[in-house]
């Protein structure tokens, strides 16, 4: 019961919004520096794709995984360097900034890439859904999840 009640209290997620360019980025800005992959996503993702705004959401909690658990995201990525550029090849972008994280300790991303023009038009965040149950099979979820915190 108690581990529940704790789940309620903790934030449930964090938003990290660049309203100037990356360069102006400094790692000591970080709201979060306990959480390791969070940390790790947000720096990969500026480093790689210079966003005018980003968005990180640890959406573990919504999962059947350990309380603080570093294993499901969701990321709203605006970008310049996504335009001209379809969805797929966007999310491969997104993909290969993070793939570490995903052959390690991520077991679920969502991607929202976005250039600047359809953020300014739709400035929405698709919001996820409920979890089915998935990581409840995934044999391999709790090395993933002790990889994460290593």
């Amino acid at each position: 019961m108690l581990p529940s009640v704790l789940r309620c209290v903790r934030p449930i997620s964090t938003t990290f919004t660049l309203s100037r360019p990356a360069a102006h980025f400094r790692a000591h800005m970080d709201p979060n520096p306990d959480r390791p992959v969070e940390r790790a996503i947000k720096t990969k993702l500026i480093s790689s794709l210079e966003p005018q705004h980003l968005e990180v959401h640890n959406e573990s909690h919504m999962h059947a995984v350990p309380p603080g658990a570093e294993s499901h995201f969701r990321v709203l990525v605006v970008s310049l360097r996504f335009e001209g550029l379809s969805l797929i090849q966007r999310h491969r972008l997104v993909n290969e900034a993070l793939r570490d994280e995903l052959s390690n300790s991520v077991h679920a991303l969502s991607i929202q890439a976005k250039t600047p023009q359809q953020w300014n038009s739709n400035p929405t965040v698709a919001k996820s859904p409920p979890c089915m149950g998935g990581s409840r099979g995934d044999k391999t979820m709790e090395e993933k999840l002790k990889a994460g915190r290593e």
